[in-house]
């Protein structure tokens, strides 16, 4: 697979026009209006549909038989979801799915090609480390996400988790990866509601926008104590 030479966010936004691999809003068909519409339409959602087969294959988190399943739909460059994930994931993650009351997936829903590269980039580090690269992506986001050569900064960020040049290479080359995370995105709108970042389904209930600790366990407590009643 050729690698392509891009350096910017710019040169990425040219690559994703030149090749119709559109991540914007009319590259779906949606308006505004149409996003509110959908999630309006689906204030809750049924966990066997949230789990079926998609797309794209899930990293979960967490027990396959736990009490509550919370779905996430974010984007890497969201700097709503970098906080939620900073501020609440570290109790989510040690309280809720590492003792089995939680089973957790974060899924990609990029808001722009750049967040879509972060997530290329986190399933090229394997599946068993895709997991630690999105967190890692969003506890560094300022330092790549916002910057003017965008690329760049990826490339030297990865490289101290131990990618290679020849792998970020090809996973900026690989536009078939590139549009399945597209269509994904497409699913999540056309068929879940999903219209913004963070989105979350909890037991199916959706949920927009994050939320603190304190409201992490008024929403997940009594699912957990009516499962263990």
């Amino acid at each position: 697979m050729n690698s392509l030479p891009i350096k910017s966010r710019r040169q990425f936004l040219a690559l994703s026009a030149a090749t119709g691999l559109s991540l914007t809003a009319a590259g779906f068909g949606l308006t505004g209006n149409d996003f509110r519409a959908r999630a309006e339409e689906t204030p809750t959602v049924p966990v066997s549909d949230l789990m079926a087969e998609g797309v794209l294959s899930d990293f979960p988190m967490g027990q396959a038989n736990s009490p509550c399943t919370i779905v996430e739909y974010a984007s890497m460059t969201c700097s709503h979801c970098a906080a939620f994930h900073a501020e609440t994931y570290p109790t989510l993650k040690a309280e809720y799915i590492d003792t089995g009351k939680v089973r957790f997936i974060l899924r990609e829903f990029p808001l722009d090609p750049l967040a879509a590269v972060g997530f290329m980039l986190a399933r090229y580090a394997g599946p068993e480390k895709r997991n630690a690269m999105v967190d890692l992506l969003f506890a560094q986001q300022k330092t790549w996400a916002f910057t003017d050569k965008n690329i760049e900064a990826l490339e030297a960020l990865v490289k101290q988790t131990g990618m290679t040049k020849k792998a970020f290479d090809d996973c900026l080359a690989d536009k078939p990866l590139y549009a399945k995370i597209n269509e994904a995105r497409e699913v999540a709108m056309k068929k879940f509601g999903v219209s913004s970042t963070p989105t979350f389904f909890i037991n199916g209930t959706r949920h927009a926008g994050g939320f603190s600790v304190a409201e992490l366990r008024q929403l997940v407590d009594p699912l957990v104590a009516k499962a263990a009643n």
